[in-house]
């Protein structure tokens, strides 16, 4: 084989591996963007990367493949259903200690799902691999609920915090899904 033979073979191997490389770049980027939804955008505006946010997109799923994420069994589901009956029914005489309880509680599903719950960012970020669409309505919830203790938000702030927190709630229950088979 003669050296101009031998370059352009090269030169068809690299191409070739580059086509491979993109087409597998490209899948993943689909992968990330159906599995996480709102929040592949989200994490890609806050990094400013694409490669960064997806990365750390990557990361987070690896992380909460390892967790020992489970249904509640029915006792506890009931118990955490009652708790949040409370915790609504408190609402309208007392909204602020209400947020505060709808906040407690989801953290408590989300303990006794298995998830870790260490900060919140954390939190988000591990809930946001297998409920991708209510981490917004986590973070909105928790941003109406900073703003309450700093005295800022009102009643319909607070009743949208309600709202939300519920919507993450019943998301952790899998009460849908549940209904869904029945």
């Amino acid at each position: 084989m003669d050296i101009s033979t031998a370059i352009i073979l090269a030169l068809v191997v690299i191409i070739i591996v580059g086509a491979v490389a993109w087409i597998m770049m490209q899948r993943r980027t689909q992968e990330l963007r159906k599995r996480f939804g709102p929040e592949y955008d989200r994490v890609i505006n806050e990094r400013g990367d694409a490669r960064q946010a997806e990365s750390e997109l990557a990361a987070r799923q690896k992380r909460v493949d390892r967790l020992d994420i489970h249904p509640l069994d029915l006792a506890e589901r009931e118990q955490f259903i009652e708790a949040w009956r409370a915790t609504q029914a408190r609402f309208v005489d007392a909204p602020a200690e209400a947020i505060k309880d709808a906040d407690r509680l989801v953290t408590e599903v989300m303990q006794a799902r298995g998830y870790p719950v260490g900060d919140f960012e954390q939190r988000a970020a591990d809930v946001s691999v297998d409920h991708p669409i209510m981490v917004e309505n986590y973070r909105a919830a928790r941003a109406i609920a900073l703003a309450n203790e700093r005295g800022e938000s009102g009643t319909e702030d607070l009743r949208q915090a309600i709202v939300h927190y519920r919507a993450l709630f019943e998301d952790l229950l899998e009460t849908r899904e549940r209904e869904v088979a029945q």
